[in-house]
């Protein structure tokens, strides 16, 4: 199957259960299909100022969002129904998306998901640096950097890219061995 979705979420600090926005782009074949976008209400009603400085979000933004449980349920869940996930840096994210998990007590589901930046590092080796944004240059990508669904919609097209290279024609799975990389899952990690 060359099916995924794109994961980006912004933070309010350090704390990885401070999730204020998320960014899902779905592809099919490795086409672009549907997006959501949502702000989120973090349990702890407080954005760090030199966050803000990053991505923009201040309290007034996310007072009156929905917090994550919510939008879970309602909303990502089904989005994502079980497909393989891409994250740039997809420690960090997934890091995120486990820790609101287990905030609002929500068993942590199976969900398959890979790295870009690891992706990109074995596609395109010998680059200066693999941050999103610099990668984004490099392939001349205009994006708007640390909004979620920009940084999910950038992340989706390293994929694109990487498996021109290597042929659409593979899996997901094909494509990630073909770049010399794995799958992890979110449910067996950082217990």
């Amino acid at each position: 199957m060359n099916d995924f979705i794109a994961i980006d979420f912004e933070t309010a600090m350090y704390t990885r259960s401070s999730a204020i926005s998320i960014g899902l782009v779905k592809y099919h074949n490795y086409k672009k299909i549907e997006f959501f976008y949502s702000l989120i209400r973090p349990p702890k009603l407080y954005i760090r100022p030199d966050f803000t400085d990053i991505h923009g979000l201040t309290v007034e933004d996310v007072k009156d969002a929905s917090d994550f449980k919510f939008i879970w349920d309602k909303d990502i869940c089904a989005f994502i129904e079980g497909m393989p996930l891409a994250a740039h840096n997809a420690q960090f994210d997934m890091g995120v998306l486990r820790a609101m998990l287990k905030w609002y007590e929500i068993p942590i589901p199976e969900l398959p998901y890979f790295c870009t930046c690891a992706l990109a590092r074995h596609t395109w080796p010998g680059l200066e640096s693999y941050s999103l944004t610099t990668l984004a240059e490099h392939f001349g990508i205009e994006y708007n950097a640390h909004n979620a669904l920009a940084d999910a919609d950038t992340c989706g097209k390293l994929v694109q890219m990487a498996a021109e290279k290597f042929g659409k024609r593979k899996s997901i799975g094909g494509l990630l061995r073909a770049a010399g990389i794995g799958t992890k899952f979110l449910y067996n990690e950082g217990e």
